[in-house]
């Protein structure tokens, strides 16, 4: 009983001082986003963050939804025009910095804040596809429920979060998470295939996160 009381009045001394320390951090964070991005970009950072502040006591299937739609909002832009390369996978700050984006930034971020909240990494993949109805290479996030199930997908392309099996117009290629990377046969789980450290622009990414390093689009799309 003494114990419970203690570990309670910790947690009520401790509580406030976690909270003023995620303040300091998102006020850090939206200070070098204004000054790299703009006040606009600040916002949309912001809105990011509470978010996921908002969002984490939902379920799984609302946190999809509210992920989904929230980044659904933004531009889509081809990465020659944002960035001025053909190919470049963004973070989520570069992305929101910019306020566009290809599919690989709409599922990367998407894919980062749903790890944010919780949703464990072994239920997510990054899925590259064709796109039947456009004829070009595109991008969406699978959720697996469980280990068996037909994933759901998380798409910028169409809005309407559904189940592999009702996207015809998807042909999947092969598959990533932070850990593997999976050669696609099926809507399903797929082949095993390697490490996801053998594809150069996820690892290249994945330390630019890390080191919380930012790059200036070459064109603003600020909404």
């Amino acid at each position: 009983m003494l114990r419970q009381l203690a570990l309670g009045w910790l947690a009520f001394i401790l509580c406030p001082l976690l909270l003023v320390a995620a303040n300091y951090q998102l006020e850090e964070l939206a200070a070098t986003v204004r000054s790299f991005y703009g006040e606009k970009a600040e916002l949309r950072v912001r809105a990011w963050r509470q978010l996921i502040a908002d969002s984490g006591q939902l379920s799984e299937t609302d946190k999809l939804s509210s992920v989904n739609d929230f980044f659904n909002q933004l531009q889509f832009v081809d990465d020659i025009e944002v960035w001025g390369q053909k190919d470049y996978w963004a973070t989520p700050v570069e992305f929101l910095g910019a306020a566009a984006g290809d599919c690989d930034d709409f599922s990367i971020a998407k894919y980062f804040s749903l790890i944010e909240l919780g949703v464990s990494d072994d239920k997510m993949r990054l899925v590259y596809v064709k796109s039947l109805t456009y004829n070009q290479f595109h991008m969406v996030v699978a959720y697996y429920p469980t280990p068996s199930s037909v994933p759901i997908l998380l798409d910028n392309i169409n809005p309407t979060i559904l189940p592999a099996t009702q996207r015809e117009d998807l042909v999947p290629i092969y598959s990533f998470n932070g850990q593997h990377l999976w050669l696609m046969k099926e809507k399903g789980r797929g082949q095993l295939a390697g490490k996801a450290s053998r594809l150069k622009l996820w690892t290249d990414l994945q330390q630019r996160w890390r080191l919380n390093k930012l790059k200036k689009p070459v064109k603003s799309f600020d909404v």
